[in-house]
């Protein structure tokens, strides 16, 4: 991975999008569906691109939300539409088109009081809470979000009944659908002007904020957190969060700074990610440079995305924590502070998380669910319990309430955030501090993820890796142990392979939203050991792609 020299630097303007340029792009360019590049395309966290790229503009949106609304009429999903943005710049322009087609085809959708922005996990909880106890008349939802993505991107996802990310054959489904209506030119897109769409009768506005702050008692010892009077601060980096967090303080009786209250569609304010670009990740050192200056000033620091679906946690012990460290502290800590939990709820995890989760969940006495990347693959267990808490390594996560019923079936950035002032209360630790004692006992693992460019054809080859592709025996001096091709916990397709020997392991995957493929490594023999893996693992992809056998 090639660190620009811009890394943790403060953004040159040299480096920041054209707004009027990107929206002027959103309305005007087309499409062209004969184009792969161009079409609608569903990864793991829906249709994402650019207005620039002709990827994600006007056209794109409308085929979309009337293929949504298809979807809806055909599975008799017959409830309110709760709707929601982010604070990148093409989400306003995105929101206007698809409540034009919403409102055309008759759906009831909720849109935010006084146009406020609206997380990801606030949509899922509005979905879960309206359709509770419910056998008909269900609700939905659609995020308009591209998460952490450059302020280029734009973003846009569907939220079945479930509340939780589509599953594939939703996606397809839909991606299909929008597709076949982009080759006819938009036939059979009904549209009515925004306007007339604002004030049609199916058309509410619906106080997200209050729902969901209201009930984060429910999730989260706000208690212990205002007794101990932990100082708390919170950037939002500018995302949908952004108002809801002095609500929360005032609400909850909270010590709590919220350090950056701007909100600028350039992102400005923002350090330079490791590639050179503007991203809101809260798990990357170099994004999060001005909230890990500010370690020694509170007890700890937190920040969430765009989307407010994914953590950062800083601490005075630890600066930064990496995702996976962070998880597994908070699985160790939770699943011996939730004494209403069903005994069996395990801990999920997906394949390129950490080993040290494994190794808390085995110390704990809890089942290890193991799935392929994703939000979606933890819906279920989390909708009936009998998933205590859900992680993926690029920080996100959720986890059920105190009572052990369902809170979201999405990723929440927010609740992982304030469970790091809970930690401390009730322990007198911060998180970094738990997470070393879990090393003194399990060992510390050295982790590392590695990215490259891949093009489409490229990451159909490596999504179809199989273990005849993998002649090796050892894994940089170790006998290998398993090679999978599916998840342990659900036997679904990884999307590429994994290969596990007795103390590291690599796994190498296309991305599901990127033109990049990644390898994640792991090894609890030190950063030497990982070197070895990473180079062994490296040796197979490149000769996949070069079409050559492995040696």
């Amino acid at each position: 991975m090639l660190l620009s020299p811009l890394a943790g630097k403060p953004v040159n303007p040299s480096i920041l999008v054209d707004i009027p340029r990107l929206v002027t792009a959103y309305y005007t360019q087309v499409p062209d569906p004969s184009m792969p590049q161009q079409r609608v395309a569903f990864g793991t966290s829906g249709h994402r691109g650019s207005a620039l790229d002709v990827s994600f503009n006007e056209a794109h949106i409308l085929a979309i939300s009337q293929a949504i609304c298809l979807y809806r009429e055909s599975h008799k999903i017959d409830g309110p539409l709760f709707l929601g943005i982010d604070t990148h710049a093409l989400s306003i322009p995105a929101l206007a088109s698809s409540l034009e087609v919403l409102a055309a085809n008759g759906v009831e959708v909720m849109i935010a009081a006084n146009d406020e922005y609206t997380p990801t996990p606030v949509i899922s909880h509005a979905i879960l809470g309206y359709n509770s106890g419910r056998k008909d008349g269900f609700a939905d939802g659609v995020v308009i979000t591209p998460s952490h993505n450059p302020p280029r991107d734009g973003g846009f996802k569907y939220n079945p009944p479930n509340g939780g990310p589509a599953e594939p054959v939703v996606t397809r489904w839909i991606e299909a659908k929008a597709n076949e209506l982009l080759k006819t030119g938009l036939k059979g897109v009904k549209r009515i002007p925004l306007e007339k769409a604002l004030r049609a009768a199916t058309t509410h506005r619906y106080d997200y904020l209050t729902a969901y702050v209201s009930d984060l008692g429910k999730v989260i010892d706000m208690d212990a957190i205002r007794g101990a009077r932990i100082s708390l601060a919170v950037d939002p980096l500018g995302g949908a969060g952004v108002h809801y967090w002095r609500p929360l303080a005032e609400r909850y009786g909270l010590n709590l700074t919220v350090v950056n209250e701007t909100v600028d569609p350039t992102f400005r304010f923002m350090t330079v990610d490791w590639d050179g670009q503007i991203r809101m990740d809260p798990s990357s050192p170099y994004a999060m440079q001005s909230l890990i200056g500010l370690k020694d000033r509170f007890d700890v620091a937190v920040a969430c995305d765009t989307d407010h679906d994914r953590h950062g946690i800083v601490t005075k012990s630890s600066g930064l924590l990496a995702p996976n460290h962070y998880l597994s502290a908070a699985i160790f800590y939770l699943f011996r502070h939730r004494p209403d939990w069903r005994e069996d709820a395990a801990v999920g995890k997906t394949v390129v998380s950490s080993q040290m989760i494994d190794r808390v969940a085995a110390r704990l006495k809890r089942r290890l669910y193991e799935v392929p990347v994703g939000f979606k693959w933890f819906v279920s267990g989390l909708l009936d319990g009998s998933l205590g808490f859900a992680g993926e390594e690029s920080a996100g996560a959720s986890f059920v309430r105190l009572d052990g019923t369902v809170w979201t079936t999405d990723k929440d950035g927010i609740v992982p955030a304030l469970l790091a002032a809970e930690m401390m209360a009730q322990m007198g630790r911060d998180p970094g501090e738990v997470y070393g004692d879990l090393t003194r006992e399990f060992g510390e693992p050295a982790y590392d993820r590695v990215e490259a460019p891949a093009n489409a054809e490229q990451k159909r080859m490596l999504e179809k890796l199989s273990p005849q592709q993998i002649p090796l025996k050892d894994l940089a001096g170790e006998r290998i142990q398993a090679i999978l091709t599916r998840a342990p916990g659900n036997d679904a397709p990884i999307g590429g392979l994994k290969v596990v020997a007795k103390s590291g392991w690599f796994a190498a995957r296309p991305s599901g939203t990127e033109d990049i493929y990644k390898i994640y490594a792991e090894s609890f023999q030190g950063t030497d050991h990982l070197r070895r893996i990473l180079e062994e693992a490296q040796s197979i992809v490149n000769a996949t792609l070069a079409g050559t056998p492995t040696d």
